[in-house]
């Protein structure tokens, strides 16, 4: 295996980890451990999807990546919102 196929085997498996904790009822889709191994995997999947220029999973995991930058966006909003009150 290459450095890219681990920098993409990691991702891939952050992501995976996240939904498994999920389908188990560890982790909720809000809690803080399960966006962040979205957001991480996410870049990591992508970043090795770019290397090896495989474009369609270069859309699917950025996409994946926006999607959980968006939604740590929006925890820090909350938490900055209810810090100010």
């Amino acid at each position: 295996m290459t450095p890219t196929d681990y920098l993409g085997f990691a991702g891939v498996s952050m992501i995976l980890l996240a939904y498994f904790l999920n389908l188990k009822k560890i982790l909720d889709t809000d809690h803080l451990l399960y966006v962040l191994l979205n957001f991480v995997g996410a870049f990591l999947a992508c970043l090795a999807s770019i290397i090896m220029e495989y474009l369609p999973f270069v859309l699917l995991e950025g996409t994946w990546f926006l999607v959980s930058a968006t939604a740590l966006y929006r925890r820090w909003q909350k938490r900055r919102s209810f810090l100010v009150r």
